[in-house]
Formats: structure tokens, C-alpha cells, sequence
């Protein structure tokens, strides 16, 4: 039963991470490397649980005080925390790496790192309330947690090769991670009826179509990086001849 229930909380991150991986065909990033991020990503699990922590000792909760207090809740102490805390490990940790080299990386790392995250915190759900949570956390929780990685990571990528407007590119990836994550959470904070539910799945299918497209893009973008890359080498050989 045990085993069930951690291969149950796991493989729906795994899943995830081989699917990027497979989708970066050219100049995959090291594997150790990638690991490193997965690992990054359950330890900044920390800032959240502490703010949420601090958040419980004031007295806020997720639901039962009205809107407002619903959506801070949802956008700050646990959209802003967690994506927060993923962002510092894709800014500090992955993106200074001579290996991300091309748009596409910005994904990749950010999944990585997302993927540790959403699997602790899958274990922890899946261990706390049973198998029928983690089945619909694999289809519902973690790709939404992938989803929010790969919008980060999209402007990751951009604002590795647009240095003039890192700065905002940068802001504008967390951004828009913390207004999915917490919208998402918002809809399913404030009630469960099938009006609530179906608000946060609209929310949810919104950030897999926008991901959708920046893979897209960022691949797209990535083979034009390459083949400009490919020619500049070639150029400077025949100028060396």
C-alpha cells in the first residue's frame, strides 16, 4: 500500500520531466544538472511552509472570511510563496549555468525544479488524505504546477538572451505564475460547488494552452539559435583557414 501510494504521488512529476526532457532535442542540458534542480525544487519548499506557517499564527486561512481575505490568501500567502520560491532557484541557481544556452533551457530548468516541488508536495498530499487525492492530483494539480513552471520559464529563456530588459522579463514570469497559481487556487478556495470547480479548471486550461505556445515558441526559437550559432562557428573556421 505504501509503495502504491508513493509511486502514485511520484510518477505524475516523472511523467512531466521526461516529456520536457524528450521535447529538448538539441543540446540537451546535463543530466546531473537537472537533477540538482529537481532536488532545489522540494528544498524551496521551505519559504512557503514558512509563510504559511506565519500566516496561521495571524490567523489567515484559505476560505470562511470572505473574498478579499480568500484571494490574499490565494495570490500572496501561497501563489506569490511557492512560485516565489521556485523563481529564486531558477534565478540564482539554473539561470547563471553556461549550460543554458538557448531559449528553451528557461523551460526545462524551471520544469525540473517545478516538478521537485509539486512531487514533495504530491507526497505529502497523497500520504495525509489517501489514494483518491493523489489520482486527481495527477491529473489536475501537478500538470497546473507545470503549467505555472513553464510560463516562468518561458521568460526565463527570453530574458537570457534580451539582457536589455532582463530585469522585467524576469518579473514578468513570476508574475504571471503567481496570477495562475493563485487563481487557480482562489476559484477552489472560496467553495466546492461545480460553478467554483469549473472557474479554477478554466483558469488551469488557459496556462496549458498559453504553455502550449511558449513551447512552442522557445523551441521554434531554439533551432533558429542554434542553426545562427552553427554558421557564426563555421564563418569563424573559415576565416581561421
Amino acid at each position: 500500500m505504501i509503495s502504491s501510494a508513493f509511486a502514485l504521488a511520484v510518477a505524475p512529476g516523472i511523467a512531466i520531466m521526461l516529456a520536457i526532457y524528450a521535447l529538448d532535442q538539441r543540446n540537451r542540458e546535463p543530466l546531473g544538472l537537472l537533477i540538482r534542480c529537481f532536488i532545489l525544487g522540494i528544498v524551496c519548499m521551505i519559504l512557503p511552509l514558512l509563510v504559511q506557517t506565519i500566516a496561521a499564527v495571524y490567523g489567515l486561512r484559505a476560505s470562511g472570511y470572505g473574498l478579499l481575505h480568500s484571494a490574499f490568501y490565494a495570490f500572496v500567502v501561497v501563489g506569490l510563496s511557492e512560485e516565489g520560491g521556485k523563481y529564486l532557484v531558477l534565478r540564482y541557481f539554473a539561470y547563471p549555468k553556461k549550460a543554458f544556452d538557448e531559449p528553451f533551457d528557461g523551460i526545462v530548468y524551471s520544469v525540473m525544479i517545478g516538478m521537485g516541488f509539486a512531487t514533495a508536495e504530491n507526497i505529502m498530499y497523497v500520504f495525509q488524505y489517501g489514494m483518491a487525492t493523489g489520482w486527481a492530483r495527477m491529473f489536475i494539480s501537478v500538470p497546473a504546477h507545470a503549467c505555472f513552471a513553464i510560463l516562468m520559464g518561458y521568460y526565463a529563456g527570453l530574458a537570457k538572451f534580451i539582457p536589455q530588459h532582463r530585469g522585467t522579463l524576469l518579473f514578468t514570469g513570476l508574475f504571471w505564475a503567481v496570477v495562475f497559481h493563485g487563481a487557480f487556487d482562489f476559484f477552489l478556495f472560496i467553495g466546492d460547488s461545480i460553478f467554483q470547480v469549473l472557474a479554477a479548471l478554466v483558469s488551469l486550461y488557459i496556462a496549458v494552452r498559453l504553455s502550449i505556445r511558449a513551447i512552442r515558441q522557445h523551441r521554434a526559437t531554439s533551432r533558429e539559435w542554434e542553426r545562427l550559432r552553427e554558421e557564426n562557428e563555421r564563418k569563424e573556421e573559415q576565416d581561421q583557414d
